[in-house]
């Protein structure tokens, strides 16, 4: 690979001209990295439903054409200047959010955001030069969430690669780079649910399955799944569920029920859908005096949290989370070395495989609720 170091690449990225269309898979150019940046040849990705959210741009701002993906894993190319924790061969994850370990955030215990990679969904180019490094014909394609890995190349901030073991298998830690380490994270590093806790979990999607696996492994007692689609149910008890509660089914608020089967609220609650509802259902479904809620998922714009603030006098917290509290280069390498130790069960997410020229039957999976994670297979 060193042969391509400095030298434009021309490879296949699946394009978005314009939202809600299918993605087209084109031959585009990939300059080489910039100063503290990293070239990655990508070999898999996994769909994630936020690919699908900035692709229909419902309530964000439209930015197009675009090379969307960010749940993917790869091997270096080339580095750009002064780059020194990555060298070409090495096997990497892109994170959505990076770690340059110099801020005030990189350096606390307390927080995994970084004050200069912060995720950032508005920005298209890269941060050195507000350039973009993909362009066809001359025409400059923007970048999402500074990893765009539906593309054979791409090219990201160095603080937004995480080395791991080159023993990982590459096609089943890809979803160690957002939607596992998001749910898990979130119930193992922020819930932080005790033996015989119970838990509870809004959404059974990729993210949500993650948060239930965290409660299984902590030792939960009583993992209850709360989803609209009742097809998600059986499959879920791979991960732990031992109860379900679909909202439709009730005529009282859900988390009334839940409240009602677990003699006044669960210890902990995990809200991973998004629905602003469903987040203030999770607050109110845990138990007073110790009861935790964490909110994963990110709600539309104008959404509004509402409820009574003697909710919180009685003893409930509510938190947030990006990326389940991991920091990208600092805590992910470990999380693949438990996978390789069989401490973690990745296998079992991934439900379909497509190769990369059908890359739109991903997202025709996703939207109809099929499955867990779609494999995209980059080589074919």
């Amino acid at each position: 690979m060193s042969a391509t170091a400095g030298k434009v690449i021309k490879c296949r990225a699946a394009v978005a001209w314009e939202p809600e269309k299918p993605l087209s898979i084109e031959n585009i150019e990939v300059a080489p990295p910039g100063k503290g940046e990293v070239r990655l040849k990508i070999l898999f990705n996994s769909l994630c439903r936020t690919d699908v959210y900035w692709w229909d741009v419902k309530g964000q701002n439209p930015l197009f054409p675009r090379i969307l993906g960010h749940e993917a894993s790869g091997i270096v190319e080339s580095v750009g200047e002064g780059v020194t924790h990555l060298k070409p061969g090495d096997h990497a994850l892109p994170i959505f959010t990076g770690e340059c370990g110099e801020c005030k955030y990189c350096k606390s215990e307390e927080s995994n955001l970084c004050e200069v990679l912060r995720i950032n969904s508005d920005r298209g180019v890269m941060l050195s030069d507000g350039k973009t490094r993909f362009s066809k014909n001359g025409q400059p394609i923007y970048h999402f969430l500074g990893t765009s890995t539906f593309s054979e190349y791409t090219v990201l901030h160095a603080g937004c690669v995480a080395k791991i073991n080159p023993a990982a298998p590459l096609d089943k830690v890809c979803v160690v780079s957002c939607g596992f380490c998001t749910g898990f994270g979130a119930t193992v590093n922020v819930a932080k649910p005790k033996p015989n806790d119970t838990v509870a979990v809004f959404g059974l999607g990729a993210v949500g399955l993650a948060a239930c696996e965290g409660a299984r492994v902590s030792g939960a007692s009583r993992i209850i799944g709360v989803d609209l689609l009742p097809s998600r149910f059986e499959q879920a008890k791979q991960f732990g569920v031992t109860e379900f509660v679909n909202p439709k089914e009730h005529n009282k608020p859900v988390q009334e029920v839940i409240a009602e089967m677990t003699d006044g609220g669960v210890d902990r609650a995990i809200e991973c859908t998004g629905n602003i509802q469903a987040s203030i259902s999770a607050l109110e479904c845990t138990h007073d005096g110790w009861g935790v809620a964490v909110l994963v998922s990110v709600p539309k714009k104008d959404a509004e949290f509402k409820t009574h603030p003697m909710k919180f006098m009685e003893g409930r917290t509510l938190k947030g989370t990006f990326y389940g509290h991991y920091k990208p280069r600092t805590d992910i390498p470990s999380v693949v070395e438990k996978y390789l130790n069989k401490e973690l069960e990745l296998d079992k997410f991934i439900t379909h495989t497509v190769p990369f020229s059908e890359i739109n039957k991903a997202f025709d999976l996703m939207l109809r609720g099929e499955g867990i994670r779609c494999l995209i297979c980059m080589e074919e």
